[in-house]
């Protein structure tokens, strides 16, 4: 069952829900079926762990606050068909549709994102905490942003700090809606949510070609290139053996730093904390890249963003221009129309400004597009 703040950490006014029984009670009280609106946010430990988990959920609606340990729970499907049949009001949505994703292999059907709305309306300090501040007048805490989520049982500091992240998102939402209504952007709005919400659905298996091209990694040679990718798989092995994230064992500066050496003939080694297992490891690791021919080495990649000959660049120029004279007319910030990367893109393939823009976006620029 829901237990009240006398039997656990924190304040009196939200319930922490560890039982199946218990958030069916909670959802009921929220209005079940006929609720119209709530807000989560949702805690991970990626921080802490090799693959992040979904650690905690934060939950509000109808005047309702939770906390909801989704690892005590048998079951969270009733949760997540209430999701399905509501609003669902997140800040920064990005993160929690990948980790509702990842846990529940769906993401709920409408999802707003408060941090959208503000940005529509001209917030440049778009941070929950910033918005709280600015329209409630409230400081959030932030001591517990990078604690371990994971850990049982958790602190008041913790869970107090959980429940202030939907505390007030539904108030600010029906502030930030009336803003939108008033200005003529909330199908702006409504677009950019269900945009980002497609991309959310999209399934991204990881590159393996790509996904130890760390920031930094185009300034070595082939070579270099080679052992930076050994290194980094070897870690990966590491982090997975501990349960921990890649940074809890060596980071990427260090990563470079070794590639680099060896690509020059130097040795690194590792500091001394490491046991000798860790260490034969890292040096088979090394050793593997002398075996490969120079065929097998990885390619530099370039990065383009489309074809750069003069008549791009001039629709380029023109785009930036009105792009930029109309987010000064909105007072909103001009990459919510067109980021400089879709701008190139646009610029170098105008036959694909359907696929590129939404429609608000191509109205916004319509009087530069109709000239390509």
């Amino acid at each position: 069952m829901s237990k009240s703040m006398d039997e656990v950490p924190g304040t009196a006014d939200y319930a922490y829900v560890d039982t199946t029984e218990g958030l069916k009670a909670l959802l009921e009280q929220a209005g079940g079926a006929e609720c119209e609106c709530c807000a989560i946010d949702t805690e991970a430990d990626s921080l802490h762990c090799y693959e992040e988990k979904l650690c905690l959920i934060q939950f509000s609606a109808a005047g309702n606050f939770a906390v909801i340990d989704p690892f005590a729970c048998d079951d969270l499907e009733p949760l997540v068909e209430f999701l399905d049949s509501t609003e669902v009001w997140l800040h920064g949505a990005d993160f929690d549709m990948r980790m509702l994703r990842r846990t529940f292999n769906r993401i709920p059907g409408v999802v707003y994102d408060t941090q959208t709305a503000a940005r529509l309306l001209g917030s440049r300090k778009f941070g929950l905490a910033n918005l709280v501040e600015q329209h409630f007048g409230v400081v959030l805490p932030k001591g517990s942003q990078k604690a371990d989520w994971g850990r049982r049982p958790l602190s008041r500091k913790m869970i107090d700090y959980a429940v202030n992240d939907v505390r007030y998102l539904l108030p600010l939402a029906e502030m930030l809606v009336e803003g939108l209504k008033d200005l003529g952007r909330w199908e702006w709005f409504n677009q950019s949510c269900s945009a980002a919400r497609a991309i959310a659905e999209i399934r991204r298996d990881k590159d393996k070609d790509m996904i130890w091209r760390i920031s930094g990694w185009g300034k070595l040679e082939r070579l270099g290139m080679a052992y930076l990718r050994a290194l980094w798989f070897w870690r990966d092995g590491e982090a997975a053996r501990r349960d921990r994230p890649h940074f809890k064992v060596i980071g990427n500066d260090r990563l470079l730093e070794y590639a680099a050496d060896l690509q020059h003939g130097r040795s690194p080694s590792l500091p001394e904390r490491f046991p000798t297992s860790v260490v034969s490891r890292f040096t088979k690791s090394i050793d593997s890249v002398s075996k490969l021919s120079e065929d097998e080495y990885p390619k530099k990649i370039k990065r383009t963003r489309g074809r750069r000959d003069s008549d791009a660049e001039r629709r380029f120029d023109e785009l930036k221009k009105v792009r930029d004279q109309v987010a000064g007319e909105l007072d909103i910030d001009g990459t919510l129309i067109g980021s400089r990367a879709t701008l190139e893109r646009l610029a170098a393939e105008p036959e694909k400004t359907d696929d590129l823009l939404l429609e608000w976006q191509k109205e916004l620029l319509r009087p530069v597009l109709a000239k390509f």
